[in-house]
């Protein structure tokens, strides 16, 4: 329930940060909050409340409809006393068994409010719930939430059917160009609304959007708020064979799924299939979730499908990702830019890599810069072996992690030389071959040694 407090007057018994949470709270609406206790310790100067520094009494509760006790000691006791016999409601703080009510953990997006609570049992966990919460409504939604509802009478006159409106509020709470016009101003926001609300009566049905939306490298998470959010409005989720199933599984229930399971050596999709695939689906009126590990603008081929969505007039929307270096960097502390070492960081692709590039790499690497190849595990020794050859010292420190930023999570140090000559076989997964002297001052102190000849852990 929620309870009704605009004007009324609203006490809290006590002034320290107990009582200052509480005060934080109730700000949020228009109630009258008083203050009573004889030692205040924290600071209310921020917030529009009356504050007296002296002992309770009975009458500080005349016209008062909620009381909240957040200090202990006799006052603490006729307080509570007191508001029992007039039948205020009352909250103890911390002490669930003396509350009428509770206080739960809230989601503002006014005029949208979630509230969480387990009376009192484990606040801690609302809180965590809350943030979970948090991160499925944008910080905008609120404004939506008012938008949609000053649109109602507007819609109903104009889409007559309970399924045709739903549909329309769907698309309406769900686009990027509504969320980025109601951000923009109340009457930016009105207008995007009207078009769409115009778009829904010509074509009787919502139109369709393709969001190409970075997974990470596969822990849950490490995946955006905003990916979150869209997963649970999409109604087909797409996805490749490195996103693992728990982050698929971040989707509605009732999504559909559909793997396009492109793995070295075995493509159940084509590039062109992929690119029909999702203007097929988003023609038909369907929010699709294009899921791609790490971030969809590296190395994930994002370019080809954009253009086959924009030859067809299809909305998208890019949301990045956490890209597989980012998160080896991340899981090795290595600092991919390092001053007075490495002013640069180069991400590139091992595979199919001709003469010319690894010439270009052998002299980044030699001027300090930070390479982070992808896709090069199966040759990683050949590729270590032409870059010598191409001017790269020897000694430039390497380190490779595979499946970085997931629990299985493996690495590998040495240098050039020792990469050369190491002919065993690395861990099963995607990996990351960070080459030049920054790679030195990362924690590689639990890794794998290519061979005896290895650069100094730092």
């Amino acid at each position: 329930m929620s309870f009704k407090v605009r004007g009324q007057r609203v006490a809290i018994i006590g002034g320290g940060e107990e009582a200052l949470n509480k005060v934080r709270l109730i700000a949020k609406t228009t109630a009258q909050v008083v203050i009573v206790s004889r030692q205040i310790e924290a600071d209310f100067s921020g917030f529009a409340v009356e504050v007296h520094e002296r002992r309770f009494v009975p009458s500080d509760l005349d016209g008062v409809v909620l009381v909240f006790v957040a200090e202990q000691g006799a006052d603490a006791e006729l307080a509570k006393a007191t508001a029992r016999a007039r039948n205020i409601p009352l909250n103890v703080v911390d002490v669930p068994a003396e509350c009428d009510f509770y206080t739960p953990s809230i989601v503002d997006r006014a005029p949208l409010t979630v509230a969480i609570s387990t009376e009192g049992d484990a606040p801690v966990l609302a809180r965590l719930v809350r943030a979970r919460i948090e991160a499925m409504l944008p910080p905008g939604f609120g404004k939506m939430a008012g938008l949609a509802g000053g649109l109602r009478k507007r819609v109903e006159s104009l889409i007559h059917t309970g399924p045709a409106r739903r549909r329309f509020y769907e698309a309406l709470v769900s686009s990027p160009q509504v969320e980025a016009a109601v951000a923009a101003s109340p009457i930016a926001g009105r207008f995007a609304a009207e078009v769409l609300l115009e778009q829904h009566q010509t074509a009787g049905a919502s139109a369709g959007i393709v969001w190409l939306i970075g997974a990470g490298p596969g822990s849950e998470d490490l995946l955006t708020l905003r990916a979150q959010r869209l997963l649970q409005q999409a109604d087909v989720i797409v996805h490749d064979q490195l996103v693992p199933d728990v982050v698929v599984q971040m989707g509605r229930r009732d999504a559909e799924q559909i793997s396009v399971g492109k793995a070295k050596g075995h493509h159940s999709f084509s590039q062109a299939q992929i690119n029909t695939l999702i203007v097929r689906l988003a023609g038909e009126g369907k929010k699709v979730a294009r899921l791609k590990s790490g971030d969809p603008m590296v190395f994930g081929r994002a370019g080809e499908e954009i253009s086959a969505l924009r030859k067809a007039g299809i909305q998208y929307q890019i949301v990045p990702g956490v890209s597989a270096a980012l998160a080896a960097a991340a899981d090795t502390a290595t600092p991919v830019t390092l001053r007075k070492v490495s002013s640069g960081f180069i991400m590139a692709t091992a595979h199919g890599a001709d003469d010319s590039d690894l010439t270009h790499w052998a002299a980044l690497a030699q001027a300090g810069l930070t390479l982070a190849l992808y896709m090069g595990k199966s040759i990683a020794s050949e590729v270590a072996r032409r870059l010598v050859a191409h001017g790269a010292s020897p000694s430039t420190p390497v380190g490779i992690v595979v499946n970085a930023g997931r629990p299985q999570m493996t690495t590998y140090s040495g240098n050039l030389s020792s990469l050369i000559a190491w002919d065993d076989i690395l861990a099963d997964g995607p990996a990351i071959i960070f080459v030049g002297e920054a790679v030195a001052a990362g924690d590689w102190s639990n890794a794998a040694q290519l061979a005896a000849q290895n650069f100094k852990v730092a």
